[in-house]
């Protein structure tokens, strides 16, 4: 492998030291028209191989922008496919590197061919093995769908990732707004799930590798937990509305590996460590704080259309790789605009279910208010949780306690309403109340979460749980 271009830079910084074997180097390009024969086009492009990180198989290809601009063309393409082929024979994660012009126009058909050769690839490992894209350079166009087929998408701060670049959208100008920039791809498309300087991103592929199983078969994830187990953290207790650092304090060694941090910001999705094995999370979130703990945004505690399909990604992901999940909820209700009402209903029944959907172990936290049907999308016992905790205060019911009573008792004094929203409050939407009815399984101290959410899951471990047999669902 060549250790001058930036292609072969990027995968030695990727994986363990000495670890990458290098396949197809002697590949080149076969096609000779348009003066590809005279033009030489070593490894066509593309270095692919296999290697370590923390460790573990991966295999990863690297597109060479130095070579015919990294554009993708028969042999390119079918380098990768192979690639495929081997990791999906293996159990193994595949990670790409993406720095590339996008179709080789010499090879014409031949390179359009060798777009769906990949995304075939890519189709059928999905679910069976984790596939990451990282972004670097520029992925424009039909390529722009490799990172949309995989699992998780890092983009480099300065990388460009579009179908249709900025100035070729009506009315619009990259001056005015860059549809291809990593600001956009995280927070408005969300198709990326981490954006940063090339050498925190690379930092933070190795990281997320050490939370993935292997494959859907085989967990390789488990590490030995160093933390106790019995921690108790009452601090946790003033996290119901940045649930983001809630799971910072629950998990092992407080290491919590958000994904589309920057998207969807009222839902929380990501990875800890609970006990050395890996736990997938979704929360709802009302408040974003500082590294100080002090709160610089505060948002409705509702589900927005973004939120849940974030979130039902997410849930997806995990339940295909064995990965249990906790929530944390804490919502009140739907977003309430126009926009979102558009998408609204199918968004939430998308999320509603892969919760429901999911045969993974599934624990629920109740940490604040938990109202109406929203509380019902977010991983209810009624939707298939298996285990719902709750804190003391939580509070669970059809709606708020003094709304209820307005419409209760319309036309009646304040005093009425007053008196009668107490008494709802504490006979329905009490976290007791729930717990006499069954809805909730246990009421424990914030501060006690961490011990009896690793309870939950150990004693879930070997959950098994079966589906009607069908081809696949609709939603």
């Amino acid at each position: 492998m060549s250790t001058t271009s930036k292609a072969s830079q990027r995968i030695e910084a990727l994986l363990d030291a000495n670890s990458f074997v290098e396949i197809g180097a002697l590949v080149t390009a076969r096609a000779t028209d348009f003066d590809l024969k005279q033009t030489p086009t070593p490894s066509d492009g593309v270095i692919c191989g296999y290697g370590l990180i923390g460790g573990s198989p991966v295999y990863v290809y690297s597109q060479d922008a130095s070579v015919l601009g990294g554009t993708v063309g028969e042999m390119h393409a079918k380098k990768i496919a192979g690639l495929y082929d081997l990791a999906m024979k293996t159990g193994a994660p595949v990670i790409g590197l993406i720095d590339s012009a996008g179709l080789r126009l010499q090879e014409a058909a031949d390179a359009l061919n060798a777009f769906g050769e990949i995304y075939l690839k890519q189709t059928l490992a999905s679910g069976v093995i984790p596939q990451i894209t990282a972004v670097f350079g520029t992925c424009g166009g039909g390529l722009s769908l490799f990172p949309a087929l995989t699992d998780f998408t890092f983009m480099e701060e300065k990388a460009r990732l579009f179908v249709n670049a900025p100035n070729a959208l009506e009315g619009n100008v990259i001056t005015k707004n860059d549809t291809s920039g990593a600001a956009f791809q995280t927070k408005e498309s969300g198709i990326v799930d981490v954006a940063a300087p090339e050498g925190e991103l690379i930092a933070s592929i190795r990281e997320l590798v050490g939370f993935l199983p292997a494959n859907n078969d085989v967990d390789l994830s488990y590490e030995e937990c160093q933390d106790d187990l019995n921690r108790v953290n009452p601090e946790i207790a003033g996290c119901a509305g940045d649930t983001s650092v809630a799971l910072s304090i629950l998990a092992d060694g407080n290491r919590f590996f958000e994904v589309k941090a920057d998207y969807a910001p009222d839902m929380v999705t990501g990875f800890i460590k609970l006990d050395g094995s890996t736990v997938g999370c979704v929360a709802n979130r009302c408040e974003i704080c500082d590294g100080e703990g002090k709160v610089v945004k505060k948002m409705d505690a509702v589900l927005t259309p973004q939120g849940c399909e974030k979130a039902a990604d997410f849930v997806n992901f995990c339940d295909a790789f064995q990965i249990p999940v906790l929530t944390l909820t804490n919502v009140k209700g739907y977003e309430a605009t126009v926009d979102s009402e558009k998408r609204i209903a199918a968004a939430a029944a998308r999320l509603t279910y892969a919760f429901a959907n999911a045969t993974v172990p599934k624990v629920n936290v109740i940490v604040g208010k938990a109202f109406g049907t929203a509380y019902s999308v977010m991983n209810s016992k009624a939707a298939g949780a298996d285990l719902t905790l709750a804190w003391p205060a939580a509070q669970i019911g059809a709606m708020d306690a003094k709304l209820a009573a307005k419409i209760m008792y319309e036309g009646q004094g304040a005093d009425v309403i007053d008196r009668k929203a107490a008494e709802y409050e504490a006979l329905q939407n009490s976290a007791l109340g729930a717990a006499r009815r069954g809805y909730v399984d246990q009421i424990v101290e914030p501060g006690d979460t961490r011990k009896y959410v690793i309870g939950a899951f150990e004693m879930l471990f070997s959950k098994a749980e079966d589906r009607p047999a069908k081809k696949h669902g609709t939603v």
